[in-house]
């Protein structure tokens, strides 16, 4: 089994005689490193009487096996013995646990991000992230200066697109417009901030119009009077949405639906809670109102 043989399925390698020549040796062990996924052999066994083995010591070579038994004569070896990787995946882990490498620290002082991919140890040195527009091709500008120019190619000024805005009998029709336009909302509030609306993101990165935070357009909701006209179950309902607002966006509050899940359901009832704002029109007024405090137009 030393030269001309190609045994994929070979899993265990006995060794009985004194082997000197290094090069030998590895044309010998090569007959169990063939891997045949479609048989199971994945990994095989060197049973040495000999101590050849110790050729492993050469620098040069593929270094230690991770799973090494010493046997007496007495000894029986069992098929556990053979098959039992949970120790090779330990020393595996060990050593990857343990490696120091001199990798650079980031911004934050951490060290590079690390994988196991099959059983081997994987460092994120350098991550480049990379967008395509909507045409499918690659984005070379900042997406700042893409998000500029191809919401401008549908609002021209900012007056336009507030317009648009305040005219949108949802909001999240116009979001998903823009989306479909190729504008990386998401990828965009990575980069300018994540507690920007979709609404203050393009109007920031599209016409320059300082922003507001989420946060700071809920409460000057909560200190406006809009609150005054509504009974105290439909105020309930409008502290969460606003709560809800500030922790998610706009999207997610024109839904009525949303009064069917917690913790809304802990007021009342689907219905009881609409009928709280006199109703489906009524309710509907209310987020309406809602947006346009939440986004004025002017």
């Amino acid at each position: 089994m030393s030269t001309g043989v190609d045994a994929k399925t070979c899993k265990c390698i006995v060794i009985d005689r004194t082997i000197n020549s290094l090069s030998e040796f590895k044309q010998i062990i090569g007959r169990g490193t063939r891997i045949d996924e479609e048989y199971g052999k994945q990994y095989f066994t060197i049973i040495d009487f000999r101590r050849v083995t110790n050729l492993f010591a050469d620098p040069n070579f593929d270094g230690e096996p991770v799973v090494q038994l010493e046997l007496n004569e007495d000894d029986e070896l069992k098929e556990d013995d053979l098959t039992d990787t949970d120790d090779t995946e330990d020393s595996i882990e060990d050593e990857f646990d343990s490696a120091e490498l001199d990798f650079p620290e980031d911004d934050e002082g951490e060290k590079p991000k690390r994988y196991m991919i099959d059983n081997v140890p994987v460092w994120v040195v350098n991550e480049r992230v990379q967008y395509l527009g909507s045409d499918g091709k690659l984005i070379t500008e900042s997406l700042t200066d893409y998000t500029k120019r191809q919401v401008r190619k549908e609002y021209r000024s900012l007056d336009n697109f507030l317009q648009k805005w305040s005219e949108a009998e949802r909001k999240k029709v116009l979001i998903e417009e823009l989306r479909n336009e190729g504008i990386l909302l998401d990828a965009l509030r990575e980069e300018v901030g994540e507690d920007y609306d979709d609404f203050d993101l393009i109007c920031h990165v599209a016409f320059d119009r300082k922003p507001k935070t989420r946060g700071e357009r809920a409460r000057a909701v909560r200190d406006s009077n809009y609150f005054q006209r509504f009974e105290e179950t439909a105020r309930k309902v409008i502290e969460i949405l606003l709560d809800k607002y500030a922790e998610e966006g706009i999207e997610n509050i024109e839904d009525m639906q949303v009064l069917k899940i917690p913790p809304f359901d802990e007021i009342g009832s689907y219905k009881e809670l609409v009928n709280s704002f006199g109703g489906r029109e009524g309710f509907n007024r209310a987020i309406k109102e809602m947006e346009s405090l939440l986004c004025p137009a002017a």
